[in-house]
């Protein structure tokens, strides 16, 4: 059995708006809240290409280029369990030239890494709760169970042998995996990747057997019959895939884990500045084609404003400190 961890990468993909298109310039002009926006906006993904994030900004970004007039350029800044592209963000100078889109990952790290060189809560701008979403319980179909139950069973019965991907150390499917274990008492091995992509490749191609995937790559791959769905992480089925039950009326019972996804800036930004990037946000999010295809996925647009993330914000850090803790998930 083999696996291959994915390499730091940096993709950068403009998406090209209807007017203002050009490169970002050297050096950051002051800021002001009447001008902007006067030049191209950078939205960093924390993670590879592929994953949940990075497909949702790729969904957005055209509609929020021509809504700003300016170009977006999506830049992927994968590692660290989305640390890296988070730092880079929060070093940002605060003019809304740059902006983040990530997962529940940021409310998750602080209770992982032993030291991290920021604190989420005091330096990102809350924009936008973007969505939610499900995680997928998903084996290879080499592996020999077709329930949660039988899982549990073979995972107790090969105690320390069966392995699973997650999107990094820390990642939401790393602790969704952390409050199965702890909740069923099976052991299990924990590879994590450089992004969901890299994980769920490896996992179609066998090189690993489980993972507690996001919706947006697991439900194809399960459609087409190269994965085998268990079970959903949330308390109710998803409308993607009905049929599906969740992990809780599966044999878990009180097991929910939901991710989710949300649009940050750095600290400081004025609240105008703030303001525009969560009604253009917002507003791509209604969008019926938009809604649809992330819908098609398993998840759920949202839109909720900058008071409603920061309270959603604070409610997850303290969730998942718990959680890590009882676990004692540490980041490498």
């Amino acid at each position: 059995m083999r696996w291959m961890r994915a390499a730091p990468m940096r993709v950068v993909v403009p998406v090209v708006a209807l007017a203002g298109a050009g490169a970002l310039p050297p050096a950051v002009a002051p800021v002001s809240a009447q001008a902007f926006p006067a030049r191209p906006v950078r939205m960093v993904v924390p993670f590879a290409p592929g994953g949940p994030v990075d497909l949702i900004a790729r969904v957005v970004a055209p509609r929020i280029a021509e809504a700003l007039g300016q170009t977006v350029l999506v830049d992927n800044r994968a590692g660290g369990g989305s640390t890296i592209g988070t730092e880079l963000v929060v070093r940002s100078a605060p003019d809304g030239y740059t902006v983040m889109l990530t997962s529940s990952s940021v409310a998750i790290n602080p209770s992982i890494y032993a030291q991290l060189s920021f604190d989420p809560v005091r330096d990102l701008a809350a924009v936008t709760l973007v969505a939610v979403s499900p995680l997928m319980l998903v084996v290879h179909p080499s592996l020999p169970v077709r329930s949660v139950k039988e899982l549990i069973a073979l995972a107790r019965a090969r105690k320390g042998e069966l392995i699973y991907a997650s999107s990094g150390t820390g990642s939401a499917p790393h602790l969704a995996a952390e409050l199965f274990a702890s909740m069923t008492g099976v052991r299990m091995v924990h590879v994590p990747y450089k992004g969901a992509g890299p994980a769920s490749t490896d996992l179609v191609a066998g090189h690993v057997s489980i993972m507690f995937n996001n919706m947006l790559n697991a439900v194809p791959n399960v459609q087409s019959g190269r994965l085998r769905a268990l079970a959903v992480t949330s308390a109710a089925r998803s409308a993607a895939l009905p049929d599906v039950p969740s992990i809780a009326e599966a044999g878990v019972p009180g097991y929910d884990a939901t991710t989710w996804y949300a649009y940050f800036a750095p600290a400081g930004v004025p609240r105008p500045i703030v303001d525009r990037h969560h009604r253009e946000m917002a507003a791509a999010l209604k969008i019926a084609d938009i809604r649809s295809r992330l819908a098609a996925q398993g998840v759920e647009a949202l839109g909720a404003g900058p008071e409603e993330l920061a309270r959603h914000l604070d409610s997850e850090i303290r969730k998942w400190s718990k959680v890590a803790k009882a676990s004692g998930a540490r980041a490498e």
